[in-house]
Parts: structure tokens; C-alpha cells; sequence
């Protein structure tokens, strides 16, 4: 019986250990990880603007009235994360820098930075979050890719596999039609924010 409660004692002491040392990591490695994040956002946020010099948050009713949007549009796996505003160094509005994420790729979540100017045109396209097949589906990642989004200026973009022929077409990475779906409707939700959020309406 004694045994049983020193050996009870010693595994809650390394127990009691080892979630101090857990917890003293985590404070340690919080505000780095969370740095490293934030240089990731303004690095995609200049990737999609490169003349963007500063930025404006919008938040509260209008984000939520944006989600709505995105919802009833259909678009029910796009969550939106973040919109800003971009500026230049003359303070001149840009666009906007769209945050969302499509919860229905291959490997789960793709997170995406999009950027549309004042005339509804897309500037660029990041991608922060993914995780899909190596070789197939990751070449999301890879300018070819993305910068076939770069111009378009359209309500909503679609995908094909035989050769882009319209304005809002892009062609599907080869092999990884479902990563190139979750990534056009993560796009697509970033315009439907756009519009919602007094973004310039596509004649």
C-alpha cells in the first residue's frame, strides 16, 4: 500500500514538473510565435499592395455583416478572418486586404490574403495557411498559380481544367481539383466581403 502511494506521489511530482516547464515554454515562445505572425501578415499584406504604406482595420458590425454575406451567398466553409483598408504614403485608399479561410481543402484549412483595389480589380494573392499533398495539391502555393487571380476583375471567379478561356477563369492545378476549388471559393468570399463592405460594384 505504501508503494502504491509513493509511486502516486512521484508520478503527480513529474506530472506537476513537466506542466510548469510546459506552461514556462509557452510564455516563453507566445510572444515570439505571435511576432512572427504578425511579420507574416504585413509581408502578405505588401505582397498584394505594394504600395501599401498603411492600413486601417475594419472590425465589429460591418466584418459581421460581411460573414453574413459570405453565408447566404452559399459560401458556408469560408470563414473571414480580417479586411483592412490600404493606404499609400499620400494617404490615398488603395483597396482592401481581405483575410478568409476555406475549411474544405484536401488537408484541411486553406487560409488566404487577398488584395482588391478601388476599381474591384484583384492585385494579389498570399496564401498564410496549407496543408495539402506535396507536389500536388502545395503548388497552390507557387506564383503560376496565384497570379493567374493577379487582374481579375470580376464578381466571382471560377476554375478549369481544359484551358482558361473567360476574364474570371483560372486553370486548376493539375491533379489537386479539390485544393483549386477550396482556394476559388476562398476568393470568392473575400469578393463577396468586398462588395458587402463598400467595395466597387463589377459592371
Amino acid at each position: 500500500m505504501k508503494k502504491i502511494i509513493k509511486d502516486a506521489g512521484v508520478l503527480f511530482l513529474i506530472t506537476l514538473i513537466a506542466g510548469v516547464l510546459l506552461g514556462a515554454v509557452f510564455k516563453i515562445t507566445k510572444e515570439p510565435i505571435a511576432e512572427q505572425k504578425e511579420a507574416q501578415k504585413i509581408a502578405a499584406y505588401e505582397n498584394v499592395f505594394s504600395d501599401m504604406k498603411e492600413y486601417t482595420e475594419i472590425s465589429g458590425d460591418e466584418i459581421s455583416k460581411a460573414m453574413s454575406s459570405i453565408e447566404k451567398e452559399g459560401y458556408d466553409s469560408v470563414s473571414l478572418n480580417e479586411c483592412v483598408k490600404a493606404f499609400d504614403k499620400d494617404n490615398k485608399e488603395l483597396g482592401m486586404i481581405i483575410t478568409v479561410t476555406d475549411k474544405g481543402g484536401y488537408g484541411g484549412d486553406i487560409k488566404i490574403t487577398v488584395g482588391i483595389d478601388s476599381e474591384g480589380a484583384i492585385t494579389g494573392l498570399e496564401i498564410l495557411e496549407i496543408s495539402e499533398t506535396a507536389g500536388l495539391g502545395m503548388n497552390a502555393k507557387e506564383e503560376s498559380f496565384r497570379n493567374q487571380f493577379k487582374g481579375i476583375k470580376a464578381d466571382s471567379v471560377t476554375y478549369t481544367k481544359t484551358g482558361k478561356e473567360k476574364d474570371n477563369e483560372i486553370d486548376a492545378i493539375s491533379a489537386a481539383t479539390i485544393t483549386t476549388k477550396s482556394v476559388t471559393r476562398a476568393v470568392n468570399g473575400a469578393l463577396i466581403a468586398y462588395r458587402t463592405l463598400g467595395g466597387a460594384a463589377i459592371e
